[in-house]
């Protein structure tokens, strides 16, 4: 069930309140499921009811995006600051050290906390920052102009969009492979959330120098990569290994960017054997 936190952050002012909304299910070892840029965290609904067999499950909204607010005045939307929230949201939740699973902006974040030892294990799905700075602006300028596009479009002609395979393939085919896969409701949903996403732009402009570049020692890591990823392509992921020579680097035949809708029941493996102590 769906829930919000609120929990103090240092800024330069003073101490600031962040807010994060959040569904937690399951029972089991805990693991912290984070999404990309621009989505939320019902990106994950077409796994979560597999991984909540074996995994106390928490999928968070991001600050400013989903239903979490933006952040506070005073904190910017980077790499070292989402660090400082997230590990004050693990405190605030009671989570030692959880095992954490992100996509794109989400299997970065996965892969700092792993960095800073935050966390037990990481499995990234396209994770962003192994790009050329080619690859970046093509990945920049596609998710502004899907933002775009997406504010443009009127609400009930998203929802009557919606209720076609082509019209789901028009929505959501730049990070679906499968796009008319995906539920209706959930597509109307995500537009929804991409267009309100107060955090969208800061966090681009705060990602326009970032490059992942360490090893992470001392930790399992999972790395997966849809085949048919048409955001970061999965090149990538050849570099992710080289930067992390001891993770798991993993196929998803089939699969886009956003590979738990295209494939959840290999995606639900993937995180629940990257997830294992």
């Amino acid at each position: 069930m769906s829930a919000t936190v609120s929990f103090p952050v240092p800024t330069p002012r003073g101490p600031a309140d962040v807010t994060v909304s959040y569904a937690r299910v399951g029972r089991g070892e805990p693991l912290v499921l984070l999404h990309g840029i621009g989505h939320h965290r019902q990106a994950w609904d077409p796994v979560v009811d597999i991984l909540a067999t074996e995994r106390e499950v928490i999928a968070v909204d991001l600050p400013g995006f989903g239903a979490s607010p933006a952040l506070p005045d005073g904190l910017a939307y980077d790499l070292s600051t989402t660090n400082t929230v997230l590990a004050a949201l693990f405190e605030a939740l009671d989570l030692d050290r959880p095992h954490v699973a992100g996509n794109s902006l989400g299997g970065l974040l996965a892969l700092e906390l792993g960095r800073g030892k935050l966390v037990r294990s990481v499995t990234a799905l396209s994770p962003a920052g192994f790009w050329t700075q080619a690859e970046r602006r093509y990945a920049f300028a596609t998710l502004l102009a899907m933002r775009g596009i997406a504010q443009r479009l009127p609400l009930p002609l998203v929802t009557r969009l919606s209720r076609s395979a082509a019209g789901r393939t028009a929505l959501t085919s730049t990070i679906y492979a499968r796009p008319a896969r995906r539920r209706p409701e959930a597509v109307v949903a995500e537009t929804r959330a991409l267009v309100e996403a107060t955090g969208f732009e800061a966090t681009l402009r705060a990602g326009a120098a970032v490059r992942f570049t360490d090893d992470i020692p001392g930790l399992p890591v999972t790395v997966a990569w849809g085949t048919r990823d048409r955001l970061l392509i999965r090149r990538q992921g050849i570099r992710a290994k080289q930067t992390i020579p001891h993770a798991r680097l993993i196929r998803l035949p089939g699969c886009g960017h956003c590979p738990m809708n295209d494939d959840p029941a290999l995606v639900a493996r993937v995180l629940l054997d990257g997830s294992r102590d």
